[in-house]
């Protein structure tokens, strides 16, 4: 394979992340705020008020082209029925030679400026598009040149409105995110709680297991596996003493465990930017697509169509800092190992990676997986440094290492459907509905049967010999786990697998449409409408039950799946509350009119675009916690009844708070 493609990937998976957080960072110079009004029969004016951040300049219409400048622009639909007339600037106009553009005379506005553009308009049908660019500068930092569009409607009786002019802060609408009357230190009733120190324990422990688990696939893989015996004996034979050798295999070990919970850091920092920022990476559409392609990549490579290998120079120029002497040397030792084994490891910790930057993951939750995956890596060189004589005792490389590869390359396959599956939920394409995703996993999980039933051949396997019986006994549990699969695709009450609830799409995301999610769960009242279940809950008397979900979220499908239909639950929440669940991860697009920038209470701007925007704001502002599920119950008045609560597997325990949330609500009446 092409090493300039490896090193490409590995780049990327790098450096994915904070080009996601930074692509939506800038903030303009100038905030613009719009109004129109009519002026004759045909005639009218908008005006572009601009307030400069301190210390800028904003550079005049009236600079030549050749140098910088601001220009109004219509859109070329608009162009077809109105035309700009005239352009008028109303405010302080500074001009003075600029030394950093060979003292050029340059124009400009300071602190604020109102752009009047007189239009004739012969159609009063569609709506008046355009937009002001404009460039800006303090001392020698210019910006690029910058845009920001506007739009402008005509009322029944002609009048212009202005409708947007890109975002905007609105007091309204920051209103409608930040709810008064929720009071999270006061509710009516003191049950509940999320327990995050307890349950985030818990979490960070049950994820470094999954790590470790993940870390000893990883030994048994071609490019992990042979290193064991000659590393260890590269040790205990180099050293002039037994303990001496000890003691650098230990270190060497360690050494694996302390770089890959090093890969986890940046997260760290990225997540204590913006607590939202690892589910947006998580949910991101041009990530998860990456991550679908990267596994078609490696599950090809494992089947032996190319193989994966590190740019030479690389490799060497790592290989020769581990002649070195001393815990240097050692530390290159084990940084070679994880650059040479990366075609095999690759895959699974970006199994990890995904996994843990969930909408109800985060940084701790990938440092504790890369953790258990590091340990897993590192302990067999320093058991079998303690007790060299155990070396004999591992099975010799072979075929079966093979056969290891080809069963993970049928696994990648399976993996990447989850990736493009995320991908496909948020963005609400509709391709790869429940049912079709449960199609390609009983077809990865047919094919790997045949293999290690030796139906199914690839040209690197070894002469065909009759399987013995650990591949057959393998081959036994994917044929039961693929048989459990098959009434995913059916139209039944025993579609819903709870085994794996949280990896295919959600009962409601079903070729059947809304049937499946009746027939095995509970249907929100409401979804990403939080209005409109408040309006229902008045009419009805009823308290709101809150869902804070993902679609890419694993816990809330668990919860969704598991705990929602047991009848303890169901029947409370169908007879009792109005339920409507809000998607923090929804990418689809707001309205332009609803699009605006919230001020938060930190004093923090957040651009609201999105549905999963607005709904994860919410969340944050009002209660404190970014991540998902998340469950709250509050009156028709948005009163608090009781301490919200996290994801909670224990159905008794949660239909318990369900019923303290309704005595509080009937204390209230």
């Amino acid at each position: 394979m092409n090493k300039s493609f490896l090193i490409t990937i590995v780049s990327i998976l790098a450096f994915f992340p904070f080009a996601i957080f930074a692509q939506d960072s800038s903030s303009s110079k100038v905030a613009w705020t719009f109004s129109g009004k009519k002026t004759g029969d045909s005639n009218y004016q908008i005006v572009l008020h601009g307030k400069i951040a301190k210390g800028w300049k904003l550079f005049s219409t009236t600079m030549p082209e050749d140098l910088p400048n601001s220009r109004i622009n219509l859109d070329s639909s608009t162009k077809n029925f109105a035309t700009i007339e005239s352009v008028k600037e109303n405010g302080k106009l500074v001009e003075a030679k600029e030394p950093l553009l060979d003292n050029v005379s340059v124009k400009y506005f300071e602190d604020e400026v109102d752009i009047e553009a007189n239009l004739k308009v012969t159609v009063r049908t569609s709506d008046i598009k355009g937009a002001i660019t404009f460039m800006a500068y303090k001392g020698e930092e210019f910006t690029d040149p910058e845009t920001v569009p506007f739009k402008f409607s005509f009322s029944p009786n002609g009048e212009l409105i202005a409708k947007s002019g890109g975002l905007q802060e609105s007091a309204a609408s920051s209103n409608e995110l930040k709810r008064k009357t929720i009071d999270l230190k006061n509710p009516v009733n003191s049950c509940g709680g999320t327990g995050a120190e307890n349950n985030r324990s818990k979490s960070l422990w049950g994820i470094f297991i999954l790590g470790f688990f993940g870390g000893l696939i990883a030994l048994l893989t071609p490019c992990v596996f042979p290193m064991i015996p000659l590393t260890v004996s590269f040790f205990t034979k180099r050293s002039q003493d037994r303990k001496k050798g000890i003691a650098n295999a230990l270190l060497y070990g360690f050494f694996i465990f302390l770089i890959y919970v090093l890969l986890s850091l940046p997260f760290h920092f990225l997540s204590s930017v913006n607590p939202e920022v690892l589910n947006n990476i998580s949910t991101n559409l041009w990530l998860n697509l990456f991550f679908f392609l990267v596994f078609i990549v490696f599950a090809l490579s494992f089947f032996g169509l190319f193989e994966i290998t590190l740019p030479s120079g690389l490799s060497n120029a790592v290989d020769s800092k581990a002649g070195m002497s001393g815990m240097v040397g050692i530390f290159f030792m084990a940084l070679t190992l994880a650059l040479v084994s990366f075609s095999c490891t690759g895959p699974i910790l970006g199994s990890l990676l995904a996994g843990s930057l969930s909408s109800d993951g985060g940084a701790w939750q990938l440092s504790s997986g890369m953790a258990g995956f590091g340990f897993a890596l590192a302990l067999p060189f320093a058991i079998f440094a303690l007790f060299p004589g155990w070396l004999h005792m591992i099975p010799k490389s072979g075929g079966w290492m093979n056969t290891v590869k080809i069963v993970l390359g049928f696994v990648e396959l399976a993996l990447a459907i989850k990736f493009f599956s995320n991908a496909d939920l948020v963005e609400h394409w509709g391709l790869l509905k429940r049912e079709i995703f449960f199609a390609i996993w009983i077809v990865c999980g047919v094919c790997t049967v045949l293999y290690l039933f030796g139906i199914l051949k690839f040209k690197h396997d070894p002469p065909p010999i009759k399987p013995g019986a650990l591949r057959i006994f393998f081959g036994i549990i994917f044929l039961a786990f693929t048989i459990y699969l098959l009434p995913g695709v059916t139209k039944t009450k025993y579609a819903n697998l709870s085994l794996i609830s949280g990896f295919p799409p959600p009962l409601s995301y079903s070729i059947y449409g809304r049937d499946l999610v009746k027939l095995n769960g509970i249907e929100a009242d409401f979804v990403n409408d939080y209005e409109k279940a408040l309006e229902k809950a008045k009419e009805l008397k009823r308290p709101v039950l809150i869902d804070f979900t993902g679609w890419a979220c694993v816990n809330c499908r668990n919860m969704e799946e598991n705990v929602w239909p047991d009848p303890r639950v169901k029947d409370l929440i169908q007879n009792n509350f109005v339920l409507v669940s809000l998607y923090v991860d929804d990418r689809a697009r707001l309205p332009e009119d609803q699009q605006f920038i919230f001020n938060s209470a930190t004093n923090e701007k957040k651009k609201i675009r999105t549905i999963g925007d607005k709904y994860a704001t919410l969340q944050s502002e009002n209660f404190s916690i970014s991540s998902q599920p998340y469950y709250v119950i509050v009156s028709p008045d948005e009163e608090l009844l009781v301490n919200p609560v996290a994801y909670t597997p224990k159905i008794e325990k949660y239909a318990a708070w369900l019923k303290c949330g309704l005595d509080a609500y009937k204390g209230l009446k």
